[in-house]
């Protein structure tokens, strides 16, 4: 177990307040006979407090038990089935406080029924073990339920990003990689080394290693194109204008030491986005695209190029100004990426504000519906055999996909290109915006008859369309059987208490 602190002071209070009921006595018998004040019991049940030696004897006396076991760090009894929570690191590493939840008040849920709060631990903790969830997992889906809460815009970021652009005299363009390698180095002290990482095999796929010191040191893969060099170097920027501590070492994550870690390389790839896509300029290019009567990718693209930065960038950045400046709330990012000749998809990154179920995670063990423009771009471009370098401009698509089992519909912008640093991989980024009457509304294209509709589904294992309809199907709708025939069953027992038959006579 890993002993802290902050765990005994929880375990003491777990105790406490598990002996005491024990002993159907209340906080004022117990604080009477302890000659200990209401107030401070409280604080020791809620597992804020952690009193001096001579307080815990008289507890102990109080509750009837040995100093030793009031003091141990076993929970013992019926709250021995909360231990692997102490044993695991999600207690702490978990950031309950993001989201207004003491910790210690969680606890004091659980320990009001400490038998059922174990069996439902259990349970938790082995649908983890079953789906190979860790804790570097739930921390990142914390991260997105917080970006989910503030709908992935920030006004403090954006507002640190600008102020920063205006002391540099930078106007509202891309201040490119140059500039900004320039900053690193003449104001921040920076040794920047293109050479190391490529002459590394281990290191060779990573964009970025940051070596702290005097002078620190920020190592860049060469094979980076310079909108990828701008946004490292404009990420590197957002740690240090930002003060953010701590921070993760290398661009891909190769360890996760806390939450914080993750949080504040979140804020800083904000803040690069914002620093090369200025907040006004975009809002004012979206206006002028979805004004137009037809969709026209080129359009997009010309507005993407203005920007001078990678097509990931660029659609991520979109999607955190529709919601705040465009009213276009319900919207989702995915990142696929496939190896050429390979018949699986990763979903490499999602953030889903749509409030509909669309691809539900990072890991999952179902296949994603091959009707979607991003596994059809993806396998499109690793059969022309375009993996060979990175293209100037990516493949674009636009397309209206309806999800049949929601009923629901979202114009969908995917966008295709082979990845940087691992050959005969393809990357295709996709941005959805529900089709709802916010979208009608701002995006005058919204019925364009040239755009392409489509039936698509969320994934083969959930898809109820037939070998008629669907001539890419890969694997058999088990889940949707599964709860058919679970729907069946319950029509069939409710029609049965309702007829209530007798029983057969017995044939003699």
């Amino acid at each position: 177990m890993t002993i802290t602190p902050d765990n005994l002071r929880l375990i003491l209070g777990l105790k406490v307040k598990n002996l005491r009921q024990g002993r159907n006595e209340s906080l004022s018998e117990l604080a009477k006979r302890s000659s200990i004040s209401i107030s401070y019991l409280s604080e020791i049940e809620n597992g804020r407090k952690y009193p001096k030696p001579d307080v815990l004897l008289r507890l102990a006396e109080g509750l009837g038990v040995g100093y030793d076991e009031l003091v141990s760090a076993q929970l013992g009894g019926e709250l021995d089935g909360l231990e692997p929570l102490f044993h695991s690191d999600f207690l702490q590493e978990f950031p309950f406080e993001l989201f207004g939840v003491d910790v210690a008040q969680l606890l004091g849920l659980v320990s009001d029924d400490p038998l059922k709060a174990a069996a439902f631990l259990q349970t938790f903790l082995e649908i983890g073990r079953s789906y190979d969830v860790n804790v570097e997992q739930f921390l990142f889906a914390a991260l997105r339920s917080y970006q989910r809460l503030h709908d992935n815009y920030f006004p403090e970021l954006e507002t640190a990003a600008a102020e920063y652009r205006r002391s540099r005299d930078w106007g509202t363009g891309n201040p490119g990689a140059l500039r900004l390698r320039r900053e690193l180095e003449e104001e921040h002290g920076y040794v920047i080394d293109d050479r190391t990482l490529a002459r590394d095999p281990e290191l060779s796929g990573l964009r970025t290693v940051f070596l702290e010191g005097e002078p620190p040191r920020l190592m860049v893969h060469p094979s980076l194109s310079p909108a990828q060099q701008a946004f490292v170097f404009g990420r590197e920027l957002g740690f240090r204008v930002l003060g953010l501590h701590p921070r993760p070492e290398t661009s891909s994550w190769v360890r996760v030491e806390s939450f914080d870690e993750i949080l504040n390389n979140f804020k800083a790839s904000y803040f690069s986005g914002a620093l090369l896509i200025e907040e006004e300029e975009l809002v004012e290019a979206l206006e002028g695209l979805f004004r137009r009567k037809r969709w026209d990718p080129a359009a997009y693209l010309e507005i993407m190029e203005r920007f001078d930065t990678t097509p990931e960038t660029f659609a991520y950045r979109v999607s955190q100004l529709l919601p705040a400046r465009m009213g276009i709330s319900r919207l989702y990012f995915m990142r696929f990426q496939n190896a050429v000749g390979s018949p699986d998809y990763q979903l490499t990154k999602v953030l889903n504000l749509s409030g509909v179920a669309t691809p539900r995670g990072v890991g999952s063990r179902e296949h994603y519906c091959r009707k979607w423009v991003a596994l059809r771009l993806l396998r499109e471009i690793g059969e022309r055999g375009d993996s060979a370098g990175p293209g100037p401009v990516p493949d674009l698509r636009g397309e209206r996909a309806h999800f049949a089992p929601e009923g629901v519909e979202f114009f969908v912008i995917s966008a295709a290109r082979p990845l940087f640093l691992q050959e005969g991989v393809n990357t295709c980024i996709t941005l959805g915006l529900l089709m709802d009457d916010a979208f009608r509304e701002r995006v005058k294209f919204w019925d364009d008859p040239g755009i392409r509709r489509r039936q698509v589904g969320l994934t083969c294992e959930r898809c109820p369309m037939t070998s008629e309809e669907c001539g890419v199907r890969v694997a058999a709708p088990t889940i949707l059987q599964t709860e058919r025939l679970r729907e069946r069953r319950l029509a069939a027992l409710e029609l049965l208490r309702e007829r209530r038959p007798e029983p057969a006579p017995v044939q003699g």
